[in-house]
């Protein structure tokens, strides 16, 4: 790999990890689980600049996290929040964008296939959270869904949308400009 090229490779890892650590905090808190705006940060990373190196910048964001840093929901930050009860979305959003992002990287000009991607990622995410949850707090997975799932289809829906709808522009743009590299 040329020098130019590592650099880019870094700075966009870079830079995207820094979206998600400023989006990453911004939440609504409406229970155990607050509405987050991570997922739709890794959907616009995973557009932008590739499943590798999008998954590379949420695993950052997760280890800046893990050390104290506030980048995670209602900024919190530390080990402890990866063990707690969110603790299995957080888990599961690495498996969320290499899922959408495989999606992303191979269809990226079908929206529609894009869609099921990021919404079967999605699904994943929900499961790891679900189980975690439920284990987390000694409670059934019906109810790990109606706190940890239920209240976040229609809003993940619309950021999946949103993602679907902007994202490819996005990528277009960049191989215009001859930015973007997988």
């Amino acid at each position: 790999m040329e020098s130019k090229s590592k650099t880019y490779y870094l700075a966009s890892v870079g830079i995207m990890a820094a979206v998600i650590c400023i989006l990453g905090p911004l939440s609504i808190p409406i229970g155990v689980v607050p509405i987050s705006f991570t997922n739709l940060a890794i959907y616009f990373a995973l557009y932008t600049i590739g499943m590798k190196k999008g998954t590379i910048s949420y695993i950052i964001y997760m280890l800046i996290g893990s050390m104290g840093v506030p980048v995670f929901s209602r900024f919190t930050g530390g080990p402890a929040k990866l063990v707690g009860p969110t603790g299995g979305y957080l888990v599961g959003f690495i498996f969320m964008a290499l899922i959408s992002g495989f999606f992303i990287d191979t269809f990226f000009e079908k929206r529609y296939l894009c869609f099921a991607g990021m919404v079967l990622g999605t699904v994943v995410c929900y499961m790891f959270g679900t189980v975690w949850l439920a284990y987390q707090a000694n409670i059934s997975i019906s109810k790990a869904l109606s706190l940890g799932v239920i209240p976040f289809i229609p809003g993940d829906l619309a950021k999946i949308a949103s993602a679907a709808i902007v994202g490819p522009q996005i990528r277009k743009s960049l191989i215009k400009a001859n930015l973007y590299m997988a």
